[in-house]
């Protein structure tokens, strides 16, 4: 990444990193520093110092400094606590050292007594850090450089992982368009702009084939940071994503003029969407459909000619249920105990009210929340006149046992 480049040239190419990574030109520069500071310790430092570079990125100039923390007497070891942690070994010794968190080792290296810290800086104080300027170094030249870059372009992908990771997480429960790249046994890899993506098997619409080169719109589902980087995983398959897709193309949803209340989605299948709106003279089954259906044909085209079943919400549970069954036509919907409800629905209605496998009346429960058990209104009768006859049969049967007492 910056082969050929001299510290003069590092402020373009800064930039240019900043443009093509979407990092900051401060974070980039501060890894750049950080990176020469290992270097310059590396070739010319001792075990125990920390060493600090800056760099004009403009001139190219580089300074360094040593850093030493001030201590106090009170603030270090003695020779007899030294010898007396020694005796007792390095468990004990690690047991005293976070008892007592504010002594060290006293490393002159790393450390510098109070005393001598004031002749230099006369208003400094114990705890601070005082940095002491070095010299140049007239051999910091090709090996340091090269160690430099080295740890530069690992610290400047690791920001550009970071970054991209934030970027992301951020996106969590959104749309994003994407391009197939490659399939890789089960899961697909998408090109989102600065990585890949990866739609996972489960997360894929039963029956939807991909190809490269293909452009499809997902839903960021989760993003995992690993020791490899982010990963992004993406759904076509889960319900959010058909909100979402309507959000785009209902500008009443977006302005919240309608609301999607629940949402029930068999991917690939059908979907049944509940809407509302709280405001006079909007219609929210008219503003989700569109103008001649324009809106929710964009929809369903997206992905792939799944059907849509949008239905309007209701707070009275008998019609929310009964609009849930759409596009069947109901009777009556009577409550029972412990969340049922039993709908009763003309003979003609029944399979449509069921539908095929029982997708209808199983989305429709998603949808509600409800048990919904749905009877023929002829069931229902032939239900009535066997309960009736039941009852009478028992109380015959009663009448007949008091005569045979007596």
């Amino acid at each position: 990444m910056f082969s050929g480049i001299d510290l003069k040239n590092f402020g373009s190419a800064i930039a240019q990193v900043a443009e093509e990574k979407g990092i900051s030109k401060e974070k980039i520069l501060e890894t750049i520093e950080m990176a020469i500071a290992a270097a310059y310790k590396k070739e010319y430092g001792k075990k125990g110092q920390v060493i600090k570079a800056k760099l004009n990125p403009e001139t190219g100039e580089l300074k360094f400094w040593q850093v030493k923390t001030v201590v106090e007497k009170s603030m270090i070891y003695t020779e007899e606590e030294l010898e007396k942690l020694k005796e007792k070994g390095k468990e004990e010794e690690s047991s005293e050292a976070t008892q007592d968190k504010e002594k060290v080792r006293f490393n002159p290296e790393k450390h510098i007594m109070i005393e001598e810290a004031k002749k230099i800086k006369p208003k400094i104080k114990a705890g601070e850090e005082l940095e002491t300027l070095l010299e140049p170094k007239a051999g910091y030249g090709r090996i340091a450089a090269q160690t430099a870059k080295q740890v530069i372009t690992q610290r400047i992908r690791e920001s550009e992982r970071e970054s991209i990771f934030e970027e992301y997480k951020g996106k969590e429960g959104e749309i994003i368009s994407g391009i197939v790249q490659r399939i890789e046994g089960k899961n697909v890899f998408m090109d989102i702009g600065k990585t890949l993506g990866i739609l996972p098997k489960e997360e894929q619409v039963p029956g939807e084939f991909y190809r490269p080169g293909q452009r499809l719109k997902t839903l960021v589902l989760k993003v995992e940071q690993t020791p490899k980087g982010p990963v992004i995983f993406l759904s076509r398959a889960y319900p959010k994503l058909v909100s979402k897709l309507f959000e785009l193309e209902v500008p009443e949803l977006s302005a919240g003029q309608v609301q999607i209340k629940s949402i029930a989605r068999e991917a690939g299948s059908r979907t049944k969407i509940a809407v509302a709106s709280d405001m006079e003279g909007i219609d929210p089954i008219g503003a989700a459909v569109g103008q001649r259906g324009t809106r929710v044909t964009a929809v369903i085209n997206e992905l792939g000619g799944e059907k849509i079943d949008i239905i309007e919400h209701s707070e009275e549970p008998e019609k929310y249920i009964a609009n849930s069954l759409s596009p069947a036509k109901i009777t009556e919907v009577r409550r029972l105990p412990k969340n049922k409800a039993l709908v009763i629905v003309p003979e003609d209605q029944l399979s449509l009210a069921i539908g095929k496998d029982g997708q209808n009346v199983r989305l429709a429960a998603k949808l509600t929340g409800w048990k919904i058990d749905v009877r023929s209104s002829e069931r229902v009768e032939e239900k009535k006149e066997e309960k009736k006859e039941k009852e009478e049969k028992t109380v015959k049967s009663k009448k007949s046992n008091k005569k045979n007492k007596k």
